[in-house]
């Protein structure tokens, strides 16, 4: 079995090295990397994947930038592997990534998604651990101390729709299972939660092991950040959780449908911003924020 390791790069070069790296430095050699470059603008970019020696990476460029969601497409669409993740391009893969995912699909065949455990660290690599994450790690994700757990079906839905605990760049999935379903465009901060709906509501499994393989950087600046300010990510959630409730009711699944519309931790994580959309925002992003925390 290999994994199809996929890497939309636009970013950093420096901590792009870094990720490339980690990948070529996994002890097991199950992998193919492909790095997709949105027309980043450096040349070192491309003259540095010209000089790496390793048949295990390919490199290719678009011609213009097309922007994260088209370069999700394309990563899916270029895997040939039964597996592949989408890894981000100053994430870091621990050593024993590939061995650990590997084994987990050897235990779990039909799962659909995979999610091992995850460590978070700041924009200088340093460990880290903010209140998002202790809230992910300590509160909402599934006990793995005792081994595997897998969640489907109601059970798959509610657990990610009440909190979004998963760490999408971590993820391994069945290619054909993420395959059968589209990122949406109208979505871009919470494209990742709507496609993994997609796979549940589809039937799909989600998979979490125990495995600390991943380190995930987590930026104060980043594009959720900035959509917090404007107001856009707050009224992208409520729509998309309405539609989320709406989509459960027709199911007959109560909890997912609660949990949608109470959408405690959404806002509760929104309450942790109110100063920073107080101080740094605008009108229509305090707006947002309000109708987000109250209704």
């Amino acid at each position: 079995m290999t994994i199809d390791i996929m890497l939309p790069f636009w970013g950093d070069p420096v901590l792009l090295r870094q990720t490339v790296e980690s990948v070529i430095a996994q002890n097991d050699p199950g992998w193919r990397l492909t790095v997709i470059d949105d027309a980043y603008p450096d040349p070192a970019v491309a003259e540095y994947f010209a000089a790496l020696d390793d048949p295990r990476v390919r490199y290719l460029r678009n011609d213009v930038n097309v922007g994260i969601i088209e370069n999700f497409r394309a990563s899916v669409g270029l895997a040939t592997a039964e597996h592949l993740m989408v890894l981000g391009s100053d994430d870091l893969l621990l050593p024993g990534y590939v061995a650990a995912l590997r084994a987990a699909v050897e235990r779990h065949p039909d799962g659909a998604v995979f999610q091992p455990g995850v460590q978070v660290v700041d924009e200088n690599g340093v460990p880290s651990l903010p209140l998002v994450d202790r809230v992910k790690q300590r509160m909402l994700r599934p006990d793995t101390r005792s081994g595997d757990v897998v969640l489907t079906g109601e059970r798959f839905t509610t657990s990610i729709t009440r909190g979004n605990w998963l760490y999408w760049p971590s993820l391994l999935f069945r290619t054909e299972a993420i395959r059968a379903h589209e990122f949406r465009d109208d979505l871009p901060i919470v494209l990742d939660l709507a496609i993994l709906l997609d796979i549940a509501f589809a039937g799909g499994s989600l998979v979490v092991i125990d495995d600390e393989v991943f380190a995930y950087r987590r930026h104060t600046e980043s594009a959720s950040q900035k959509a917090i300010l404007d107001g856009s990510r707050f009224t992208d959630d409520r729509r998309f959780f309405l539609e989320t409730a709406s989509r459960a009711d027709e199911r007959g699944w109560r909890s997912t449908a609660r949990a949608a519309r109470t959408r405690l931790f959404a806002r509760l994580h929104a309450l942790t911003t109110v100063p920073t959309v107080l101080r740094h925002g605008d009108a229509a992003g305090r707006r947002a924020l309000w109708r987000h925390i109250l209704r």
